[in-house]
């Protein structure tokens, strides 16, 4: 069974930085796009920052600048640098990933998500 599993959340004052990670585990084929998303308790989950499986990145305007998504394929991770914190960062982010394997006998692409990982950012 494929599992997404994160790390790294916390604390942080405004202006610090934290350093998230995903690694995926179980059995599967390849790695396709990765995400980050977060989601505040009453909004609609947003995504922060994807990468395909050639590393090209993509960021929410919100975020631009100060965050960094980065994989490694070798250890089946992505990771999430976050810079210059701010209050309204603060979310449970979630990592998704799209992860080809074989389902019932053929190759299928389906989409995981993980657990989260709390985000607090306060003075």
């Amino acid at each position: 069974q494929v599992q997404l599993v994160e790390s790294g959340g916390g604390s942080a004052q405004p202006g610090g930085s934290l350093r998230l990670s995903c690694v995926a585990s179980g059995i599967f084929y390849r790695i396709n796009n990765m995400s980050w998303y977060r989601q505040v308790p009453g909004l609609e989950r947003e995504q922060v920052a994807r990468t395909s499986s050639d590393g090209t990145a993509n960021y929410s305007d919100s975020v631009k600048g100060r965050f960094t998504i980065s994989r490694d394929n070798a250890k089946n991770a992505v990771y999430l640098q976050m810079n210059d914190l701010k209050p309204e960062d603060t979310a449970k982010y979630f990592c998704r990933a799209h992860i080809v394997g074989v389902r019932s006998g053929s190759w299928s692409e389906d989409v995981y998500w993980g657990q989260g990982t709390q985000v607090t950012v306060s003075s």
